[in-house]
């Protein structure tokens, strides 16, 4: 284990966290809030902090796949622990444990929160609130290499675990280069949605807040009703780029650069689709009599649709009172997730993808068991170590649901309450149903089964692998 780099690259996260917390900082000042200082002084800690610890650039600067899975894991934790302070010293949240769970919430674009009242916190609160969805959802290490020539090459292993989805790979040759040409499209999208947002008649705050939690895939609003009080053309605009967020952002790399066969031929983009239009038009049908035309239905269908697919969890209304069957097709969307490679979390539909394709092998394999059958995803063989990685997730996914889902049981709620409040962590949604529906929160949880679900959000935003190996005691060990 290369302790010094991963000292190193901790530095580093502090160094740019302490920067990023200047942005609320302006804000407590344009609204002259009286706790204005809670940001500053925290940010001036974490860049001492992180100066220290990266002022001097490590003799070995290997990094291999260890190394990059404990520097995200660690990264993660303590950029959390650092980003939940300044709740605490303004006053929005007094209670450090749901302060750090509010953060963690955010940066993992997960959307789940213990408050009952967003509308009381502070302007610079909800903004920071909101901006750690936008640091969270491309990713701070994907932030980093874009900015800073880390390791050269072996840096690759920082993104391989941070990035959502069964494989990462570079866009150019160069990783900081793919890293810059993420953060482009993503900070493209967000002023797009921004600008739509203002002319849908949101100030420039609200403007801001909501795009952060759409492109990231977070859902936190600045509203007790989150966008359920917003108006028909804003609700359209954030539905749009919720869906537009959950797609693989290979996609509007091929389009940036005029490769339009090469975009549209991308699988997993029109697996994505056909599930988003397959489900709105059965949910539209199933809630019809709720609603006063087929438009409010198909309106109220598509946004949550979007959000849940993509993890946002932004709500328009309260689909736990739902039929069962709209019910059950959410709940489905909650494990499927968006695509890999994008901001979204859940499964992925590419590891769906795949999980289909080896069913249909097997089956075939059965009636034809001389046959030679490859798994295919794009016209390419899909490589054995992919198909065993997503087999692998799938077991390690299903242990943590039902272990998190168990220990969650402590505090005596229902099963209904317990499984979708670890499945909306695990997924990165938000709402679930029943006691954590989408007009509810998680303030109900103890201590232990916040730390449970903090430790979900944390796991299923890095893939569960980086937090995994932190329980490993020879991934500790200096030399393998």
């Amino acid at each position: 284990m290369n302790y010094s780099i991963i000292r190193y690259i901790i530095g580093w996260i502090l160094r740019f966290e302490g920067i990023f917390l200047l942005l609320p900082f302006l804000v407590s000042l344009i609204y002259r809030e009286e706790c204005f200082y809670a940001f500053p002084v925290v940010s001036v800690g974490c860049y001492a902090v992180g100066y220290l610890f990266s002022f001097r650039k490590p003799k070995d600067t290997s990094l291999y796949t260890r190394e990059g899975f404990m520097s995200v894991a660690l990264g993660w934790i303590i950029m959390s622990i650092a980003g939940a302070i300044p709740f605490v010293i303004n006053g929005d949240i007094p209670n450090y444990v749901d302060a750090l769970f509010e953060t963690i919430s955010g940066l993992t674009t997960t959307g789940a929160s213990i408050l009952s009242d967003v509308e009381c916190l502070s302007h610079s609160g909800l903004f920071w609130r909101s901006f750690t969805h936008w640091i969270g959802g491309m990713g701070v290490f994907v932030f980093i290499m874009a900015i800073l020539p880390l390791m050269g090459g072996s840096s690759m292993n920082l993104m391989k675990a941070e990035s959502p989805g069964p494989s990462v790979g570079k866009l150019v040759p160069r990783v900081k280069d793919t890293a810059k040409i993420l953060y482009i499209i993503y900070l493209g999208i967000t002023i797009a949605e921004t600008i739509l947002l203002c002319c849908g008649g949101m100030s420039l705050f609200e403007s801001l807040t909501t795009s952060f939690g759409t492109v990231g895939t977070g859902g936190f609003g600045i509203r007790n009703s989150s966008l359920g009080e917003c108006s028909t053309y804003v609700q359209i605009v954030v539905t749009v780029f919720m869906i537009l967020s959950g797609v693989n952002y290979t996609f509007y790399f091929y389009l940036l650069h005029r490769k339009f066969k090469s975009a549209f031929s991308i699988e997993e983009i029109r697996w994505y689709f056909v599930i988003i239009i397959g489900s709105i038009l059965l949910i539209s049908a199933n809630i019809r009599h709720m609603y006063p035309t087929y438009g409010d239905a198909l309106l109220h269908s598509g946004f949550q649709v979007g959000s849940i697919i993509t993890t946002t969890g932004f709500s328009t209304t309260d689909f736990d009172l739902w039929p069962q069957l709209s019910k059950t097709i959410l709940l489905i969307l909650m494990f499927l997730g968006a695509c890999a490679g994008s901001t979204g979390g859940g499964m992925k539909v590419s590891r769906f993808a795949i999980y289909t394709k080896t069913i249909r092998k097997e089956l075939s394999m059965l009636i034809h068991p001389r046959a030679i059958k490859k798994i295919k995803m794009d016209g390419h063989s899909i490589p054995h170590e992919v198909v065993r990685s997503a087999n692998v997730f799938l077991a390690v996914y299903c242990v943590i649901v039902l272990f998190s889902t168990l220990l969650l049981s402590i505090d005596n709620y229902g099963f209904t309450t317990n499984f979708t409040a670890t499945v909306a962590t695990l997924n990165n949604i938000g709402p679930g149903f029943d006691l954590v529906g989408p007009t509810q929160n998680f303030s109900i949880f103890g201590v232990f089964s916040k730390f449970v679900l903090m430790f979900n959000m944390l796991a299923g935003r890095l893939e569960l692998f980086p937090m995994l190996i932190l329980f490993y005691p020879s991934a500790w060990r200096k030399h393998q």
